[in-house]
């Protein structure tokens, strides 16, 4: 449920807003337990994701760091590698 919640800070270019709002979208449905919300729980549940979000860019933007920024294709690169020795089968 939370595979989209990814690192966002220090990235070249930096975080989008769809890409804090998606993580923040991502870490409301798993800590309600809910992909979708009911209708009577629909309001606090877009709610929830707005304010996570306006947190997380207020994060996002105090942040500081001496290290380079990362390059995103490079750490999606690095990612999928993983990945494949990860999840590659054996004979």
């Amino acid at each position: 449920m939370c595979r989209n919640i990814r690192q966002l800070h220090n990235f070249e270019p930096p975080a989008t807003s769809e890409e804090v709002r998606a993580a923040a979208l991502q870490y409301v449905r798993k800590v309600s337990g809910s992909t979708k919300p009911s209708q009577a729980n629909a309001e606090a549940f877009a709610e929830a994701v707005d304010e996570v979000a306006a947190a997380t860019q207020r994060l996002l933007g105090q942040l500081t760091t001496a290290a380079p920024p990362k390059d995103r294709e490079v750490e999606a690169a690095k990612a999928r590698e993983r990945a494949r020795a990860r999840y590659a089968t054996s004979g």
